[in-house]
């Protein structure tokens, strides 16, 4: 099935889940699509089996807290997180036996944001230490570090070969992975007319366009290439400056993010147009959400974690 605005309007719940008692920080699809795994303020660790479609364990990060998780490069059963609690050391956990394979210190501050390579087990981390740091799943040791000038957050392009830092909220750095050290490549600026900080980024798939989400009422696709304005997207509801995630679909043809009312709300990439506003009966915000990168499927989450499916009727 080809992901059109007709489908995405057929979204609706399938299954809604309330595995923890705070709000979910955080979840993850494993790259084959088959697992998801959230992560949330009350140190829980929930792992979902996409084909039965419900929460198969819970592992606790009770000393550390958890927060922005993620798979390990093609593997369902490792993930790196960042502490919320003690320290920002970040963790590498094995999910079958739930203990940790390696620990990767080096942040002096809270971890922003944690990429992993879609090649290789390389992944990168920024930090409110202004640094931006390199590392290798085999080895606890700091392989890089860039220091861009700013509160920085990144993430890699689909490649593995580039990253990208949003740096204070005003620019765009690009990174060659493999000669970092000479400095970003190309820098673009790109201010939002209401003041906000940028919570994350994202490429697209097809690597042509980066995404900027913010702590505002507005979000931002720019051109890759050439960093200019693509659109800037708002219209839903987000008046107490939530850090709420925003996702591409998979076909890089839609953007995606949740709201301060709990609904979904669905921009075309190509038109800059509204093609959907999806209630998912969330109780709170929603902070985090992604698109399935293999299945046709969504899931959203506020402290409920909700799964999505398209209705074959609307379509």
């Amino acid at each position: 099935m080809k992901i059109t605005d007709s489908v995405l309007r057929s979204f609706r719940v399938a299954r809604t889940y309330r595995c923890n008692s705070e709000k979910v920080n955080c979840l993850d699809y494993s790259p084959n699509g088959e697992n998801a795994i959230s992560s949330s303020n009350d140190d829980c660790i929930v792992l979902y089996d996409m084909q039965e479609g419900k929460p198969s364990r819970t592992l606790f990060s009770k000393k550390y807290g958890v927060d922005l998780i993620r798979y390990t490069y093609g593997d369902a059963n490792t993930v790196v997180y960042t502490s919320n609690k003690l320290d920002d050391t970040i963790r590498y956990l094995s999910l079958t036996d739930n203990k940790y394979i390696r620990y990767f210190p080096g942040h002096s501050a809270r971890v922003t944001a944690l990429s992993m390579s879609p090649v290789d087990e390389m992944f990168i981390s920024s930090s409110l230490d202004k640094t931006i740091r390199i590392w290798d799943l085999r080895s606890p040791d700091c392989q890089g570090l860039t220091n861009p000038l700013g509160r920085p957050i990144c993430s890699f392009d689909p490649d593995g070969l580039i990253f990208a830092a949003g740096v204070e909220s005003q620019a765009i750095k690009l990174y060659d992975l493999r000669a970092f050290d000479k400095g970003p490549f190309a820098n673009f600026e790109s201010r939002f007319n209401r003041a906000c900080d940028w919570t994350g980024l994202k490429f697209s798939n097809d690597g042509k366009q980066i995404l900027i989400y913010t702590n505002g009422g507005s979000i931002r696709i720019l051109n890759a290439f050439s960093g200019s304005v693509l659109h800037t997207f708002s219209g839903y509801n987000n008046s107490t400056g939530m850090a709420l995630e925003a996702c591409f679909t998979p076909d890089s043809q839609f953007v995606m993010i949740g709201s301060e009312d709990g609904r979904v709300h669905v921009w075309s990439t190509e038109s800059g147009m509204k093609v959907a506003v999806l209630d998912g009966k969330h109780p709170g915000a929603i902070n985090t959400l992604q698109f399935n990168p293999r299945f046709m499927t969504f899931a959203s989450a506020c402290t409920n974690m909700t799964f999505w499916l398209p209705c074959d009727e609307d379509v």
